[in-house]
Parts: C-alpha cells; sequence; structure tokens
C-alpha cells in the first residue's frame, strides 16, 4: 500500500426510484457520513435529515457546480446520481477530473438492467443508448432488422419522437415500449407498434425500448462503407460509392479517431467515416455555403450530427482545428499550400489519403509520392445504362489514389 496516496474523498452513490429504502447499508452510511452531498433535487429529497450536513441541489447547466465540487478535495463528498452513475451518468464526467484512487462508486441497478428485468431480454443482446441530452438522429445507426433497443429519453416527448423517426425510416412495425418510473410506486408501461402510437407525453422519467421491424423498403445503414449515392443529398460534387468503399478502406478507421475531411462537397467520406464507429469524429472542410448546408443535413439524416463542419477554403480553414488521425483530401487538391498543410497537421502514424480526377491534380499526387512515398492506385468504375433498347457500359473518369503513412 502506497501511504502517499490521498483519501478516496469523493463517493458517487446510485439512488433508485425507491429511495432510500432501496440503498445498501454501505451507501446509506457513505450518504450519512459526507460532510456535503450534492444531487439533483428530486434525489436530496428523498434523504432523511443529517444534522450539520450541507446539500448542494445541482444547477444548470450542471458543470457549472464541478469547480466548487474539486476545491472540496480531501473533504468527505457524495455525489448523487440515477440508478448507475457509471452508465451515461456523472461518473463519467467526474472520472475525467478526479483520479480513480480519490473515487468510491456505488452503484444501483440501471434503468438498462431494469428494463431487461421486465421485458426478459439478455441485457448483452441489447443495444444501450441515450437520447438524454443528444440528438435523437444518434438512434439511426442502430436501427437494424430484429435489433433490441434501450434507450435513456431527454423527457416526455421523447417516445412520439421517436415513433416518428421509426416511421419515416421504414422500421413503422416495431413494437415501442416507454418504461416509467422503474422500480419506485410510480412505475407504469406502454406499449404499441410505432404506426400505431398515438401518446403525446409520457412521463419525463422513461426508458425506451425498441424491438426492430424492418419494412421491405426500409433504410438499413449498411455494415460496410459504400452508401447508395443517393442516399446523399449533393450536387454532383460526391465521392462515387465504389470509389468511396476503397477510400475509406485505405483511410483504415479505427476506433476514437479524428478524420479531416478536406474538400468535402456532400461530406460522405466524414459521414461513413463515423458510422465505422460511434466513437469516432470526423471534421468536414468546405467552402461552398450550398455544400455546407448539405454536409450537415447528410450527417443528420444518416445518423452522424455530431460530424463537425469548418466553413472555408484550405489550407487557411485548417487553422486551429485538431490534428487528425486520418485525413482524406477530396477537393482543393490544386489550391496552392493545400497538401502540405495537411501532410503537417497529421498526427505522427496517421494516414493520409487523396483522390484525384484531373491530370493536373494527379501530376500533384505524382509528385508527393516521389516525396513522401505511400502507394499509388488507379480505378475506373463503369456502370451499367440504357443504350436504346439494349444497356452499355458508361465509363465513369479514373480516379487516382495516393495513401500515405507518416512516419
Amino acid at each position: 500500500m502506497d501511504s502517499t496516496l490521498p483519501p478516496r474523498w469523493l463517493s458517487i452513490v446510485g439512488v433508485g426510484e425507491d429511495g432510500w429504502d432501496g440503498l445498501s447499508p454501505a451507501a446509506r452510511a457513505t450518504v450519512e457520513q459526507a460532510r456535503c452531498v450534492v444531487g439533483g433535487a428530486r434525489h436530496l429529497d428523498l434523504l432523511p435529515v443529517v444534522a450539520d450536513q450541507e446539500r448542494i441541489a445541482w444547477p444548470s447547466p450542471l458543470t457549472d457546480a464541478l469547480p466548487g465540487l474539486l476545491a472540496r478535495r480531501g473533504q468527505p463528498v457524495c455525489v448523487l446520481a440515477s440508478g448507475d452513475p457509471s452508465w451515461y451518468g456523472v461518473a463519467a464526467t467526474l472520472s475525467r477530473l478526479v483520479p480513480a484512487d480519490e473515487t468510491t462508486v456505488l452503484p444501483n441497478a440501471s434503468a438498462f438492467s431494469l428494463a431487461c428485468a421486465r421485458l426478459g431480454w439478455p441485457l448483452q443482446e441489447v443495444c444501450c443508448l441515450t437520447a438524454h441530452g443528444r440528438p435523437l438522429e444518434l438512434v439511426i445507426p442502430h436501427l437494424q432488422p430484429n435489433a433490441k433497443l434501450l434507450i435513456l429519453s431527454w423527457d416526455g416527448t421523447t417516445p412520439a419522437k421517436l415513433a416518428a423517426l421509426l416511421r419515416a425510416r421504414g422500421f413503422g412495425a416495431s413494437n415501442l415500449t416507454a418504461l416509467e418510473a422503474m422500480g419506485g410506486p410510480r412505475e407504469a408501461r406502454l406499449s404499441a407498434a410505432a404506426d400505431s402510437w398515438s401518446v403525446e407525453r409520457v412521463a419525463d422519467l422513461n426508458t425506451l425500448a425498441v424491438e426492430c421491424v424492418a419494412a421491405a423498403n426500409a433504410r438499413v445503414l449498411p455494415l460496410a462503407p459504400g452508401l447508395p449515392d443517393d442516399w446523399f443529398d449533393h450536387d454532383g460534387q460526391i465521392t462515387k460509392r465504389e470509389v468511396r468503399a476503397i477510400t475509406l478502406s485505405f483511410l483504415a478507421p479505427r476506433r476514437g479517431e479524428l478524420l479531416w475531411d478536406v474538400g468535402a462537397g456532400s461530406g460522405s467520406i466524414g459521414v461513413e467515416w463515423m458510422l465505422s464507429d460511434p466513437s469516432n469524429r470526423a471534421i468536414a472542410v468546405e467552402h461552398h455555403p450550398d455544400r455546407q448546408a448539405r454536409i450537415l443535413a447528410n450527417a443528420a439524416a444518416l445518423g452522424v450530427p455530431g460530424l463537425e463542419l469548418a466553413r472555408g477554403k484550405a489550407p487557411a480553414a485548417l487553422a486551429g482545428l485538431p490534428a487528425p488521425d486520418a485525413l482524406f483530401i477530396g477537393g482543393g487538391l490544386t489550391n496552392d499550400g493545400v497538401l502540405d498543410a495537411c501532410w503537417t497537421a497529421l498526427k505522427p502514424g496517421g494516414r493520409l489519403v487523396a483522390n484525384a480526377v484531373t491530370l493536373e491534380s494527379e501530376a500533384l499526387l505524382f509528385d508527393a509520392q516521389r516525396r513522401l512515398g505511400g502507394e499509388l492506385s488507379q480505378i475506373a468504375v463503369s456502370r451499367a445504362v440504357p443504350v436504346g433498347g439494349f444497356r452499355g457500359w458508361r465509363p465513369f473518369m479514373p480516379v487516382t489514389l495516393w495513401r500515405v503513412d507518416k512516419p
């Protein structure tokens, strides 16, 4: 044991709808022995009175209370949270500010565990999500045939909004269940197919369960790259489906990485990069105002509303952006300084992929490959189209791709 370690001064206690009665003896003792207890007004009202104990209700936004909480380091402080504080809870926020060896977490049953207990679902087979304080469109990539989803709601209007989203995506036959105030005296349940959901508002404290049923025309996002071109709103400035799939394989997304999509056009590369893993981020760099609007619309429609947009022309628009793990140049390659600025910004060990369709941009890639190494490839794609009463091949312009790893 290292006697120099600070004491575990911060405790985070999960509270269920059954309040004080549902806490373990250890959790009760932790609350009673704390000099200060911080939590939502609803949770604080559930506690018995403790003499000389300070109680602080979370402000809005919650982050306003963090400096004061951290200033109490070394004093016994207890933070109250709903259910399991580490499941989309305050423990995740505090873990980035307070070392683990100064913290004790005493979880209660999570909303996900309670929902599975009510529905008879194996938790390991369920996708657990949250719409609390986040765009509902984040659910879209998880809408797969026969999938089971559990979603923490933002408020009582979330079920009706989710039902509308399911209908719009071709999942109207999915069964939707709103589980209200689980574990307490106000617990209730409401179930219906998304197509027939008619309740505009339920209790604000609710968890949603979805048994996904896809119609024949449902827009299901595939698990491999290469979405159909017509799934994106674009003005022709789009990396075509076949080339996009190969480009993404060259970019080789890894969990938690950041991509720059320079000269983003429709944003298709950044969108599919983010679809490869929920933790992945992308910044689309685009100067054309109409395309900027399309990028944001495409990102929301395809379930990655967190895609960021850098408005302006590279290389000037790149200044101040966080360094990328991978970088794609799809437009603006011939602009002075773009390639060098991108290469300089790329993290060591990062991947850069650039595509060219003109002889001028191709010449830049030949020169870059000679100076920096990497691999050159060329793709020629043709699609079958009507020719009178017959069909024939219509070729697209060949695309030259350069991929290089930064030492």
